[in-house]
């Protein structure tokens, strides 16, 4: 069709001039163009995966399943490819497909700017965050009584005792000899100074002990005004205790991972995320090597994908005890590992978009990660 356009004899010099270079270049492009979206894939693709519910998930018998699966399933059968999934772990889907032990990786893999160093992606196939998993605390007045025997409590209450005992020996060291029947020697004065400390503070004025002496009486006048701020400071912290966010528990979001012991999977997107801000990790096999050991309290707080974190705990039976906390944290997209300037690639993207933006395939992705199908 170009060439006749070239040499259409209706066509004037000057305006075959301006356009040629246009239809050459289309004349160039189209099959090229033509190739990629057909571009041949290798006889038999070796694509790796592994298993992470409800994106990949192998039965018994060694057939896979899932979401992602499903996916490529949609899209290979559109490009006719001949495939066999062979199973791999985190890193071997990223590092086999750079050096070209797999021709393809699918499954929940995370596209970073790491990994985009060694190998392309295809277009994203799904988004979400970062969950966290905690364990569940004990309800109502048990979160209370939990909260008043911590140790921090414990030592507001260690420095409040110490103080009180200081306050009362300066009351017995002024009083002893001037008023002893109220602050005698020994330990009875310095239990009665204490007591008297105690009942000044929290303003009760039994009346029963009183300061005689001067010093006595200026040392009760300063202690007055501190008894105030410190019972202010001391209600202060007792609310504190008692707020929604204190009695869910120690982790409540990503601000409160700094101070607690956090797990996540070794070499994951979590584990690079909680790296960003600072926040050492122990790294676990697998969501569920990382749930078991929140469960047994050798970690507080488990990062890993939200979906994948929610699927496991709503289908597992050893989890009852923990929770995800609400909302995601982060943002990160699924997408399809191929090699580096892959010729299936924009075949594969077209297949993927022309899937995934059907209302059924979005329905089907909310029932299963929601665990209702």
């Amino acid at each position: 069709m170009v060439c006749r356009l070239l040499h259409d004899p209706g066509m004037n010099r000057t305006t075959g001039r301006l356009i040629a270079p246009i239809l050459a270049f289309l004349a160039a492009w189209l099959p090229l163009s033509a190739m990629a979206q057909n571009a041949p894939a290798p006889e038999r693709m070796q694509v790796a995966t592994r298993e992470a519910p409800p994106f990949a998930i192998k039965s018994e018998d060694g057939h896979w399943e899932g979401l992602a699966i499903e996916l490529w399933r949609v899209v290979a059968e559109a490009n006719g490819y001949d495939y066999e999934l062979v199973e791999s772990d985190l890193a071997g889907m990223v590092d086999g497909v750079a050096d070209g032990t797999y021709d393809a990786s699918v499954g929940a893999l995370t596209i970073t700017q790491e990994r985009e160093r060694s190998v392309d992606f295809s277009h994203p196939f799904y988004a979400t965050g970062f969950g966290i998993a905690v364990r569940k605390e004990a309800p109502g007045w048990l979160a209370l009584l939990g909260q008043f025997f911590s140790w921090d409590f414990m030592k507001t209450l260690l420095v409040l005792v110490a103080m009180l005992g200081f306050v009362g020996f300066l009351f017995w060291m002024t009083e002893r000899k001037r008023n002893s029947a109220e602050f005698p020697e020994g330990p009875q004065g310095l239990g009665s100074g204490f007591w008297f400390a105690a009942v000044t503070m929290t303003t009760v004025g039994y009346g029963d002990k009183a300061p005689r002496t001067p010093a006595g009486k200026i040392v009760a006048l300063i202690w007055m005004f501190t008894a105030l701020l410190i019972i202010s400071t001391i209600t202060g912290m007792i609310a504190s205790s008692l707020t929604t966010g204190r009695l869910e528990g120690r982790v409540t979001g990503p601000s409160d991972l700094d101070g607690v012991r956090v797990g996540a999977i070794a070499g994951s997107a979590g584990e690079e995320w909680l790296a960003r801000d600072g926040i050492a990790s122990a790294g676990y096999n697998g969501v569920s090597d990382g749930l078991a050991a929140l469960a047994d309290g050798k970690i507080d707080a488990f990062v890993h994908d939200d979906p994948i974190l929610r699927y496991d705990l709503s289908h597992g039976s050893d989890t009852a005890d923990l929770r995800v906390l609400p909302g995601s944290f982060g943002r990160q997209h699924y997408g399809m590992a191929l090699p580096a300037d892959s010729p299936i690639r924009e075949a594969i993207n077209l297949s993927m978009l022309r899937h995934i933006e059907s209302d059924a395939w979005l329905a089907h992705v909310t029932r299963q990660i929601d665990g209702t199908e």
